[in-house]
Parts: structure tokens; C-alpha cells; sequence
């Protein structure tokens, strides 16, 4: 497993630029208006998101896990604890393939468990057989 950190920039040319000179890595992902890094050292998965809302803000948080059974796991283990969740969804968002739940913290930060199961060509959030609606909520 490891982190993600979701944020908001408002250029991404210049934040992809700043983030591989900070982390010595380059992207693992670019397409318009994202990027994602895949970082070992520190085990990080950085996500950069163009005009998703107040530049330098927090567009939401993760833990991508290895499998499908982790997610469920902590769906079960949120639930268990009286978290609310949204259920464990088959989902294409930020042009890949996933496995998530999602939970919201006490001050509205949006929490992402989720494994990716492939790549895609839309940054739309889809939920497996329902309609679109805007990718990673803040």
C-alpha cells in the first residue's frame, strides 16, 4: 500500500516540472489536466489535477492498495467502525480502471481506497453501469 496525495495545481506543466525535480521521478501518467507520479522513495502515489478547484488545495486522499480483497477489507473494517462509506465500486475515473470506496472526514476531506485494475482514456467519473458524475468528488 501506499499514500496519495490528490492536489489542485493551476498549471500543470509547471507542477509536473517542479514535482520531478522535487522527487527526482517523472511522471508515471500525463494526459490534459492530470498527471500522476508513482513515487518509491518516499512510497507516495502524487496526483495533480488542472483547475480541479483552489490551486495548492487538497483535492481529496487514498491508500492504493495492491488487491481488490484489501479494499474490501477496509470497506468492512470502515463500516465496522461506524464510518460511512460509499460502498465498494467498479469504476473508471482519472483515466484508469478501479476498485474504490470512499470516506469523508469530519472537516469534508474525501478519502479514495482503491485499487487500479487498468488504464482508460477518460478522467470522468463512471461507476460500472450508472451514468457519469464528476471524477475524485472534494
Amino acid at each position: 500500500m501506499r499514500l496519495q496525495l490528490a492536489l489542485n495545481v493551476s498549471d500543470l506543466g509547471e507542477a509536473v516540472d517542479f514535482y520531478t525535480r522535487m522527487f527526482g521521478t517523472g511522471p508515471a501518467k500525463v494526459r490534459p489536466g492530470y498527471a500522476n507520479f508513482a513515487i518509491a522513495d518516499p512510497p507516495l502515489k502524487l496526483v495533480l489535477f488542472e483547475d480541479g478547484g483552489a490551486p495548492g488545495s487538497i483535492n481529496h486522499l487514498g491508500v492504493e492498495t495492491e488487491t481488490a480483497d484489501e479494499v474490501v477489507a477496509a470497506e468492512t473494517r470502515l463500516a465496522a467502525s461506524g464510518l460511512g462509506t460509499t460502498g465498494i465500486d467498479d469504476t473508471v475515473c482519472c483515466y484508469a480502471t478501479k476498485t474504490e470506496t470512499w470516506v469523508e472526514g469530519p472537516d469534508g476531506a474525501r478519502w479514495e481506497w482503491y485499487v487500479k485494475t487498468g488504464d482508460a482514456e477518460q478522467l470522468a467519473n463512471t461507476v460500472v453501469g450508472a451514468p457519469p458524475t464528476t471524477c475524485c468528488p472534494e
